[in-house]
């Protein structure tokens, strides 16, 4: 864990500003995507970088994921690195161990949720003791019941009904005093459950879910609120809708493919998963190249979301099937196995821009959860931003704690 301190009160304006300048002052290194530009108008002002890059292996790439900072790339990689790493450094939350486990409270929990659940519960230290846990999408409810402690009450809301009724199973046969309720949070009457007695927990909610959350809790007065935030790109509008003041008088304006940067890393994957995100990209670029040179249009044509079965086509078969999907006819006789060979040598390149864009991916994120933290703040609470667990155990280990003053 880094010794930087967490994030509060005057800090958190502070910290976005600093982030909002040096994010809109970057905007063209990393808002385009290498994915889909067979070339970036970055590399036109700093082709001793753009040349390093692309003469490096895939294998090179992989090496400096989780640490570009350590990268000798020409300039501006190293000062974009620096700068990127002390903007967006976040201390760890203080911590208030809970009461030991219940007995087999954690049967059937995956190991690494547990984990996660653990970390994020000993991080709630509020000035005032919960009266009645809300846990909002709450699966199965394992989260609020590791909270729950002697004299509080815990209500969960999920949609999914099998998992209502598994939860509350679970809270029944441990003697909880716990509610499971149907409830689609987006919906007008999921407010009903918010008031001043709740203290409300989310970990990992996507998108617009803790969004509405963090909505409905300061407009219903919730006394306390945990939020951990995930998949800032699940929302249902193409912008991105800034909650704070301070945001919404910012130059920058994010798209839905804007959001998903800070969600480009693969920290918790599995060799096996990497070797087919591999093969699946170096297929989809070496298609890029075919339907460019059949459709004689220079611009990127997306496709759908593939069944991981088409990996077993030949490369010919997943090309010609692809097309058909997307309905651009082959004609002539393409050199099959050079276009997969530049598919692969393009995932190369990719992968090593993709080294100058990831750079923005924490900065990203924090400011989306610093404009979600001065929201709170603006509407009456006292607010600190840091993180609650490792990074290995998941990237996304940014809290917001906030407590109504």
């Amino acid at each position: 864990m880094t010794l930087t301190p967490f994030l509060q009160d005057t800090q958190l304006a502070e910290r976005f500003q600093a982030l909002d300048q040096f994010l809109t002052a970057h905007r063209s290194l990393w808002q385009p995507r290498p994915f889909t530009a067979l070339r970036l108008d970055w590399e036109a002002q700093h082709p001793e970088l753009s040349a390093w890059l692309r003469q490096r292996t895939l294998e090179d790439a992989e090496a400096a994921q989780q640490h570009p900072e350590q990268l000798a790339a020409p300039a501006p990689f190293p000062q974009l690195a620096q700068n990127a790493l002390h903007l967006s450094a976040a201390g760890e939350l203080p911590s208030n161990p809970l009461h030991p486990a219940g007995h087999r409270l954690d049967v059937n929990v995956p190991g690494r949720k547990w984990q996660q659940i653990e970390a994020f519960t000993q991080r709630l230290t509020f000035q005032a003791p919960a009266q009645h846990w809300l846990d909002w999408c709450s699966g199965k409810g394992h989260l609020g019941r590791r909270l729950l402690q002697p004299g509080q009450r815990l209500t969960c809301l999920e949609y999914d009904a099998e998992l209502v009724a598994a939860g509350q199973a679970l809270s029944d046969h441990h003697h909880l005093p716990a509610t499971h309720l149907r409830q689609d949070v987006m919906a007008t009457d999921s407010a009903r459950h918010l008031d001043g007695e709740k203290s409300v927990v989310a970990l990992h909610a996507c998108g617009d879910l803790h969004v509405r959350l963090l909505q409905l809790a300061s407009a219903n007065g919730c006394r306390q609120v945990a939020v951990s935030p995930c998949c800032y790109n699940r929302i249902q509008t193409e912008q991105y809708a800034p909650l704070s003041q301070a945001a919404q008088a910012s130059p920058l304006k994010l798209s839905v493919a804007d959001l998903g940067l800070p969600l480009n890393e693969a920290v918790t994957s599995s060799a096996r998963v990497r070797r087919q995100r591999d093969l699946s990209m170096a297929r989809r670029l070496g298609f890029d190249l075919l339907q460019r040179e059949q459709r004689q249009y220079d611009e990127y044509l997306p496709t759908p979301s593939l069944p991981t079965a088409w990996l077993e086509k030949t490369f010919e078969q997943y090309c010609r099937d692809l097309a058909e999907l997307r309905q651009v006819p082959i004609s002539g006789t393409p050199q099959w196995q050079a276009l997969e060979a530049a598919g692969w040598q393009r995932l190369a390149e990719v992968r090593n821009l993709e080294l100058v864009r990831n750079q923005f991916r924490r900065p990203l994120e924090l400011w989306l959860v610093l404009d979600r933290a001065m929201f709170l703040r603006e509407n009456g609470y006292a607010v600190r931003v840091g993180v609650f667990c490792d990074y290995p155990l998941t990237p996304r280990n940014l809290l917001v704690l906030a407590e109504r003053i």
